[in-house]
Formats: structure tokens, sequence, C-alpha cells
């Protein structure tokens, strides 16, 4: 306001009357002129709204109001001065101080409970635990939640070094910094280590292999502790453990406990190389002997193929299994399909000749091999080049028919149907109808029935060779026919000899240049065990289902999808009409699969069978006995719904998730959700997707525009500017690319609303829920993904394009050492 010398230089005869009237009475305050807010001064308000700067300033009364401005005079310029004040008496005056004075305290007050407000809300930020450990959150403390604490504890937080992380974790050993060939995509060169670590791991596989062969013993080399296994070994594990279980509760003989003994036979190892040769030579004897060891009793030829066919899942010159035809869109039914056999003998395919035939020195390994295998069953040397000899010679007659799928492909030979009785006219050395009548029994078979043949040409020449062969008077005491089967037998049971069979057919492998990855003994007993007991292990699977949780996270992450899909950019309406009615008319569901047994059901199924612990040989052949006993459910399963489907399958109307896909550790019930969301949750979205959109790219622009800017925010992290066009993506890549994206997004999305129907997830390692999704999703095996191949880079770089444009993850990803480390936008 002004002061009182410049008011009173305005009014000079107010100014002696005031002089005056201060002489007379000096204690009463007179204000001196007119108080005007000055134009250089902030008011009250404009004040106010400076210092509380996040809160909206309050109106104060206002003693002088204005008029507001017309439309007209907006823009008229103002006068630089102030209009001449008009005089005012005293009572005039006095009322608008004390106004003042109470907005002077008014504003006071105001002011110091805002600054108030404003410091308790900074030292609440300041002073509230990190994000990482939410003191809402109560701590899960099962054992499965222990086992996964203590692989996270020993694994790198992805945050904590997001540059190397999220560029070298798919696969890699240890902490998943270097020793991982960063990228796959063209141009985008491989770390140097990861040749080293491939190459020492290799090595490290053939010494374990090795020793294994020479003790017997299982030499299990498990995973690294910070990595989750495939799904295929989830699964094998998690049955492994059912089967390494102790169960006191269920009866010595139950079915159960015989499937648990036969795993357990064959995990011992000391019995079998014990034995020997003796267990395949009973059986030999059994079978009537053969020509080899001079004591043969003549066996007729189809009864021979027809017991081994049944008892033994031996197929010695062709193959039988159950399928359906695709050809029949209509019907659902399935049929006895014939094959080519999978011949001992390698051989090569001529395209000049359209021909089979055997290389000269592959003979020769071939015959020594074969050699080796009968001198370890006591063979006399002097008569096993002549049987060896007429075994080659038939089975390279035998072979010569044989012809690759590529080639049956294009000639149109793949499921040509004809009956049984259509069949003998073609190919008469065969009792077709009472080898399968044996096979399938009790399952009825007759001459009218149609069965589907997948080499005509083949079967027809199969037939030609072993009429000619039973005619060979000269060679009937010789027995090359029933040879061949004792033979054919041998291949199969060799898992159930001792280590000396296996290592001959494993030497016969190196020699012809096939290397195959040694597998370990819990991995093969398994397996075995599925293939005679595999009722009950189906049982045990579903007794150990969490069906409610495994449920809710099917259908939240389905419903995201179905939510997410509509915003996609399609190409027209009509492929955006047909995806999504394809999304809507299907129904989620977990399998429960058909023929559900009860444990006494199952204990009857099983009631003819006896394990002996100390005898794996016999085990092994009854399991082939159960295994062809079971392949009549083949004629009614549906399609997918078996116990090692570990991805989700259409089934009419239904998409069908299968029980093994919902195991330790990628699924338990105890677990944060977070956990089940961020690993299980985004393989089924990947699953879905690539299910149901296979074409998307031709349908919707999305996923080139997504994939393109996923590939610019990774150049830009990695390469730098100037770099963004250092690689091309192809559309598969881009497909790819886009379905990997797009299921992060939908996990995380279903697990937000799950969040918001379900309050609250239990945490673990002190890690927040949105810090527990991405860390879990990061240690996600995306070597064993049969897409992997398409993805220029590791998946998990996914997660820093999450976290570039939202405020979802627990800490700013930043790379101090890049040239350019931020992301540019939302793909």
């Amino acid at each position: 306001m002004r002061n009182v010398s410049s008011c009173n230089k305005l009014n000079p005869d107010r100014q002696n009357k005031t002089q005056q009237s201060m002489a007379e009475t000096p204690a009463e305050p007179q204000i001196d002129c007119e108080l005007q807010p000055p134009s250089n001064t902030l008011s009250e308000p404009q004040l106010q709204s400076q210092l509380h700067p996040l809160s909206e300033p309050q109106p104060l009364p206002q003693p002088w109001p204005q008029p507001l401005p017309q439309p007209d005079s907006l823009h008229e310029p103002q006068p630089d001065t102030l209009p001449e004040p008009q005089p005012q008496s005293e009572e005039e005056v006095k009322p608008w101080m004390w106004t003042r004075h109470r907005v002077l305290l008014l504003f006071l007050l105001t002011s110091s409970f805002c600054a108030s407000i404003v410091g308790l809300a900074y030292y609440s930020q300041q002073h509230l635990p990190p994000e990482s450990t939410p003191p809402a959150s109560p701590p899960c403390t099962s054992p499965a939640c222990q086992r996964a604490a203590a692989r996270l504890s020993i694994s790198v937080d992805p945050f904590s070094q997001p540059c190397d992380y999220f560029l070298f974790p798919c696969g890699s050993e240890g902490a998943s910094l270097s020793n991982r060939g960063r990228q796959r995509g063209k141009g985008m060169p491989l770390h140097p280590q990861g040749h080293k670590s491939r190459a020492a791991q290799a090595e490290k596989d053939r010494e374990r292999g090795r020793k294994e062969r020479e003790t017997g013993t299982d030499i299990v080399e498990k995973a690294p502790a910070d990595r989750m296994p495939d799904r295929q070994t989830a699964l094998l594990l998690t049955m492994r453990e059912i089967l390494e279980a102790e169960d006191r509760s269920s009866p010595g003989n139950s079915a159960k406990q015989k499937a648990c003994m036969f795993y357990r036979s064959c995990m011992d190892t000391g019995p079998t190389e014990t034995a020997g040769p003796e267990p395949f030579l009973r059986l030999l004897h059994k079978l009537g002997g053969w020509a080899v060891s001079g004591r043969w009793n003549q066996t007729d030829f189809n009864s021979t193929l027809s017991l081994l066919m049944r008892d033994y899942g031996t197929f010695p010159f062709f193959s039988v299994y159950v399928g359906k035809d695709p050809n029949d869109t209509q019907g659902d039914k399935r049929y006895i399909q014939i094959d080519q056999p999978d011949f001992q003998i390698p051989t090569e395919w001529s395209s000049k000749t359209q021909k089979s035939k055997a290389n000269t020195q592959i003979l020769r390994l071939f015959l020594a091999s074969y050699q080796r295998l009968l001198g370890l069953l006591g063979s006399p040397s002097s008569s096993t080049s002549l049987h060896i000899g007429l075994f080659i010679s038939l089975s390279s007659e035998l072979a010569v028919a044989a012809s690759p799928l590529p080639h049956r492909l294009q000639q149109g030979l793949l499921y040509q149907r004809i009956t049984i009785k259509e069949l003998q006219t073609l190919a008469p050395a065969i009792d077709w109808l009472g080898c399968l009548q044996t096979t399938f029994h009790p399952h009825p078979v007759s001459q009218s029935d149609h069965v589907l043949l997948h080499n005509l040409p083949y079967i027809v020449h199969m037939s030609r060779i072993i009429g000619k062969w039973l005619n060979k008077h000269e060679l009937s005491g010789s027995g090359p026919l029933h040879t061949f089967m004792v033979l054919s037998l041998l291949h199969t049971v060799i898992p159930a000899l001792d280590s000396r069979f296996t290592q001959t057919e494993r030497n016969f492998s190196l020699a012809l240049g096939t290397t195959e990855e040694d597998v370990p003994r819990w991995r093969q007993c398994v397996l075995q065990t599925e293939k005679g007991f595999d009722t009950v292990l189906t049982h045990l699977l579903r007794e150990t289902t969490a069906y409610t949780e495994a449920e809710e996270l099917i259908q939240n992450v389905y419903s995201s999808i179905k939510s997410k899909l509509p915003d996609l950019r399609w190409r027209d309406e009509e492929s955006r009409m047909s995806v999504l009615n394809k999304i809507q008319s299907l129904t989620p569901r977990l399998s429960t699969k058909n023929n559900i047994f009860s444990e006494a059901e199952l204990n009857q199924l099983y009631s003819k069978v006896t394990i002996d612990k100390h005898k794996y040989f016999s085990n092994y052949i009854q399991s082939l006995s159960l295994q062809r006993q079971g392949s009549n459910k083949l004629f009614s399963q549906t399609e997918g719904d078996d116990i090692w489907s570990i991805t989700p399958f259409l089934s009419d109307n239904e998409l069908v998730f299968p029980m093994g896909m919902f195991v330790q550790p990628l699924f338990h019930p105890t677990y944060p959700r977070a956990i089940n969301f961020g690993v299980l949750g985004s393989l089924m979205a990947k699953d879905i997707l690539h299910l149901l959109l296979p074409n998307i790219h031709s349908q919707s622009v999305s996923p080139r525009s997504i994939a393109e800017c996923v590939r610019y925010q990774y150049l830009s992290m990695t390469e730098g500017p100037g770099r963004e066009g250092a690689f091309s993506l192809s559309p598969a890549q881009q497909q790819e690319m886009w379905v990997q994206y797009s299921a992060l997004q939908i996990a995380l999305q279903a697990y937000n609303q799950s969040l918001k129907k379900y309050p609250g997830d239990s945490s673990l390692s002190g890690l927040s829920h949105t810090h527990l999704f991405l860390t879990s999703f990061t240690q996600i095996n995306c070597d064993s993904d049969p897409y992997h191949e398409f993805m220029p880079f590791e998946p998990s770089f996914l997660v820093t394009v999450i976290c570039g444009y939202s405020d979802l993850c627990p800490k700013t990803l930043s790379c101090p050492n890049k040239p350019q480390q931020h992301l540019l936008g939302t793909c």
C-alpha cells in the first residue's frame, strides 16, 4: 500500500487537519489514505497459491470487489496510474481495517495447516518401507514356497542389474549374466562365452554318461537351482517325486504300490547287472529257442509273430498302432493303422532309383555290433557268422521297399483305407486277421473292418519277401525268419538287460555319427513306469492337482485374452469377426480325462500283476503286456488327452488344459499368485495365442507394428542411436515377438484382475506383487520353447519394455554405461 507521505501529498488540507487532531488525541491510530493493492504486489490468494503449490488456493473475502471486464473491453489498454481515491471518514475505514486483520489471520492459519499437511506427506514418502517389502503381504512358508524362495535367493535379481540380466538369462548357467549368447537374430552376434560354456557342458555330459555306464548307477546332475526346468521335465520330476514318496497308507498289493515298486526295481541296477543275459535266455527258451543256439522247436511263423505283437510289443515286419483318419473330418473314429517298421539296419534313400539301400561300410559296423550282441548271449562264434549274414541279407531285402515320410506324403501313400479282407489278398504271407485279433483282444476285429495303410507298396513287397524265405527249403533248419523276429525282440528288451548290451548299441550309434543325449536313469524309469501304469499315474497326478486354483488361473487368463483382442488393428472386418467369434465360442476348462477309475477299481485292474523289486527284467516284460492292453483305450480316447500333455488342445467347442501343466515349480496352490500368473499364466497365454491365432499376421497389422516397436526399443538399449536398422524381422519373427509380448501383458492383466477380485496376495523373499511376478517370468527356461528360434532376443527383455512406460516396476531400469538407455514410448 502507499505510505503516509505520498497520501498526504495528494491532499494537503487533510494533512493539516490530521496533524492538529493527532496533537489533541494521540492514542487513536488513524488510516491515512484509501487502501489499494499496488500493481506490482501479489494478492493474498496468489501468494497462498505460491506457498502451497500442491493444494488448491482457497477463496478469501475481497474487501474491494472488482467489476468483471466486459467482452468488448478485454483488449483495451489499461491506464498506468491508479484512479484518485475518494475521501473516506474514519467510521468508513475502521470496518475495512478489522476485515483485513481477520483475512491476514485466516491466511496465516490456513498456511500453517497446509504446510503441516505437506510436511507430513513428505515425511511419509521418505520414511515408508520400500516398495519391495509391503507390510500387508504375509509371507508364504509352505514347503513349495521354501523351495521357490531358495531358488530366488541364489539367482540374480533382474532389477539389480537390468542392463545385463534382461539380455542374457535364457538357458544360461549360474547368475545368467555372461554365459548366454545374447542374440539369436541376424546381425546380432553370439556372446563369446556361450561357446565355451556349451562345450564345457557337453564334455561334462559325456563324462557323466561314461561314469554312469561304467558303474551302472544313476549319476543325476540337476539343473541349476535358479532356473526352472522346461515343462516336460517339470512334469517328469513331479511323477518322480510321486513314485519315490513313501506311502504307508496304501496296502502292499495296491496298484499304486506296484507302480512304485516297478520304478524302484528300474532304478536299482545292481540285480540287473548281476543277472547278465540269463533273463533273456529264459524268455527265448519259452518261445521255443532259436537256431543260433542249435535248439529250436520249429515254431510256426504267424503264431510267433502274433505272440510277439501281443505280449512283447514287438513288430518285426510292420508296425501297428491306433489313431484318427485326418481325412475323416465328420467323425471321431479311431482306426488300426499299419506302417513300415523301424528297421535296425540303417539304410539310405536314393531319390534317383526311388529305393533304399544299405551302405557297405555301415554293413560292416552293423555286422560287428551284432556279433558282439550274440557273443554277450553266449552263442558259439562258429555259428554266429552264418545267422548274422542271413539276418543282414533279409533285412536288406525288406528295407529296399521302405521309403521316407516326405516321399510317401508326395506320392499319396499315407492313410490309404482298405478292409482287412482286401489286405489279406494283397499280402497273403501274413495272417492279418489272426494277428490283429490277438493284438487288440478283447476289442472286436473283423475282416470287414477298415484299416489305414501308410506304405502299401512296402506291405506287398514285405509279404512277397517273407513268402520267398519261407519256401527256401535249404534254409528251413536255419530259421532266418525266426532269428529275425528274435533279434527284433532283443532290441525291444535291451533297456532291461545289463549295461553291456546298452553300451553295444550306443557304440554302434556313435560309429554311425549319431550323437544321442545321455538320458538320466530316473527319467528312463519314469517313462517306462508310465507305459505299464499310465492309469495309475494319471490317478496319482489327479490327486495332486489343485483344481480350484488351476481353474481360477485358466479363467483369468482367457478372460484377459478376450478383452485384449478387440483392441487390435484388424486388416478387415471379416478377419476381426472371425477371430472374435472363435474366441467367444470356446469354453476353457481343466482336463478331467475320460475313464476315471477309483482306487478300488485300479487295484482290481492290476490285481494279476506281480512285481518283484529284485527282478526288473520280468517286471519290464509285464509292462510291455500292460502297454499293449492299454492300447485298446486309444479307440475311444480324446485327442491329446494323455498324461504327458503339457499344452492346451481343442476338443469340439472346448479349450482343454491338461493336468500335466499344473506342476511344480511352474505352479502350486500355496505359491503367491504372482508366481503362478508370472510363470504358468504367461506360458498359458502364449500357448493359447499360438493355438487359436496361427495366422494372426495375415489378419491384423498389430503384430508387425508392435514387433517393430519392441525391436526399436531393443536396439536403442543395446546398440545406441543410429543402429535401428541393424537387423530386420521376418513375418514369423514379428508374429512370435507379438505373441511373447502380448502373453506377458495378458498374464499381468489377468493377475491384476485377480487381485481386484480377491485383494491381497502372499509374498516371497520380501518382494512386492509386481516385482515377484516379473522376476518369476524371467526364470522361465525358454530354450525348450518350440518357437524360440523365431525370437531374435531373449523374452526377458520384454520386462524392460513393460517397465519403460509404466510405474509397475520396483525401480527405474537404467544403464549408465549405455549411450541410449531410455525407452521412447509405449509398444
